[in-house]
């Protein structure tokens, strides 16, 4: 699979780092933060290939939190084999995902079906609202979620689950909560600064 994608080059043996941007973003919402978390990474930054009305995704829906199950699989396996690929042509000694609301799903469905992946996974408004198999290659992975106690697109108690079903997979998962909603705050990125440091 062949995304558009924006592309920085890093420095010889440094770190990968993906970005995936939210519904209605581009390739170019998170890119610059990607090159200022992680200075001299090699920076990817696709750009998702479904249009609602206009507005960019990585998946279909048929409604708000409800997934075309059928074409979340197939787009989740397409951007596995793109991160893969991307991977082999960098051979960078660790992988960084970081993905915002529709960009955060999709990024957790590659963790949840090829965990190999991405080493680290930073999900900003993570929504999985469906039942979940264990998956034990998360075992392991640092994973850091980020979120908004009365965020209305992604609910406080099903962020919590989705949490809970990755530290039972032996996932180390840290948790960012802010009073706010689906907007991305400044205290989400300082907890990811912490989070890469």
């Amino acid at each position: 699979m062949t995304y558009v994608a924006a592309r920085t080059e890093g420095a010889p043996g440094a770190p990968l780092l993906f970005t995936f941007h939210g519904t209605g973003g581009t390739e170019a919402q998170l890119h610059q933060l990607g090159q200022d978390l992680v200075r001299g990474a090699h920076v990817v930054s696709p750009r998702g290939d479904v249009s609602e009305n206009g507005a960019l995704r990585f998946f279909k829906r048929t409604a708000e939190g409800v997934y075309d199950m059928d074409d979340l699989a197939e787009r989740t396996a397409a951007m596995a084999e793109f991160i893969a690929a991307e991977r082999k042509a960098v051979n960078a000694p660790s992988v960084i995902g970081l993905g915002y609301s529709n960009g955060a799903n999709i990024l957790a469905n590659v963790g949840l079906t090829r965990p190999e992946l991405v080493d680290d996974m930073i999900l900003l408004h993570p929504l999985i609202p469906f039942d979940l198999d264990p998956q034990p290659g998360l075992d392991g992975r640092r994973i850091l979620i980020t979120a908004g106690e009365k965020d209305p697109i992604c609910p406080a108690d099903m962020t919590r689950s989705f949490s809970d079903y990755l530290q039972r997979q032996g996932a180390f998962v840290s948790e960012h909560w802010h009073e706010g909603g689906h907007e991305l705050q400044q205290s989400e990125l300082d907890a990811i600064v912490r989070f890469i440091s």
